[in-house]
């Protein structure tokens, strides 16, 4: 009888630590990221690559939440040699990277307002900048919020920096200026497989002659297997002022694939 009972003890104790070890293993890391990667390449009357590559991190834990992303894009092209010979070189027609990074700190577990604070900088080498940074910081709410839908948006002053590219007539120059920076972000999960995501920034510089910009992203990802996911995205950015061989407004479409880990 006595064997009984401690086998049985026995038994207990291990089911009791192999529950607490599933426990364990199944508690929600505090961190995210994700890689995503897209490519084209084009052979015939014109070569061209195109690469889009990206990267997000993102850890949240207690009150505090914060996010880095980076993404870079490179084409490469035949383009003119410039010798008048009509001969072609392959060299690289654009040339973009960003990087964004924010923290917010949540003011009260019962109140869904916080307090952030955002760092972005982005050299475009074939634009009127030879690079764009700023550092914004306020006040921010999640606005709305169901099982499968946010939306979070915030505001706040700030301070951008652009160097301006140098022309054949213009040296480089440095104009900086005093923004309010508005964000928002909006996401819902359409079913298991499918998100969508719209995210609007709006930097306006408060001098009437420096430059505002303005930037819309939307993005449509379907999960493949538990850990990829295909992405479809369409990104708008608008600057006020640029020089007069330069659009006003880019557009950028891609697909990607995308690794989280």
């Amino acid at each position: 009888m006595s064997l009984k009972l401690i086998s049985a003890a026995l038994c207990c104790v291990s089911l009791a630590t192999a529950a607490e070890e599933a426990t364990t293993a199944k508690e929600k890391s505090p961190y995210t990221a994700s890689a995503e990667l897209g490519m084209l390449f084009k052979t015939g009357d014109t070569n061209s690559a195109d690469v889009k590559a990206g990267f997000d991190f993102a850890h949240e834990e207690a009150a505090w939440k914060s996010t880095v992303q980076l993404d870079l894009l490179v084409k490469k092209s035949d383009q003119d040699d410039g010798t008048g010979t009509g001969e072609e070189t392959f060299s690289t027609s654009d040339q973009k990277w960003s990087l964004v990074g924010q923290t917010n700190y949540t003011l009260d577990k019962a109140s869904p307002n916080y307090v952030y604070a955002n760092v972005s900088y982005e050299d475009n080498r074939f634009s009127s900048f030879e690079s764009q940074s700023s550092v914004s910081t306020g006040w921010g709410r999640r606005w709305y919020e169901t099982k499968n839908t946010t939306l979070d948006a915030d505001i706040g002053p700030g301070f951008k920096r652009d160097v301006v590219r140098a022309t054949e007539t213009e040296p480089e120059e440095t104009k900086s200026a005093f923004i309010i920076q508005a964000q928002a972000l909006y996401t819902r999960q359409l079913n298991e497989h499918v998100l969508f995501k719209q995210k609007l920034v709006a930097k306006y510089a408060t001098k009437s002659d420096a430059n505002s910009t303005y930037s819309a992203r939307t993005s449509i990802s379907t999960k493949l297997i538990e850990t990829l996911q295909l992405k479809f995205s369409v990104t708008f950015d608008y600057n006020t002022e640029v020089d007069e061989d330069k659009e006003n407004l880019n557009t950028e479409t891609a697909m990607t694939l995308v690794y989280s880990f």
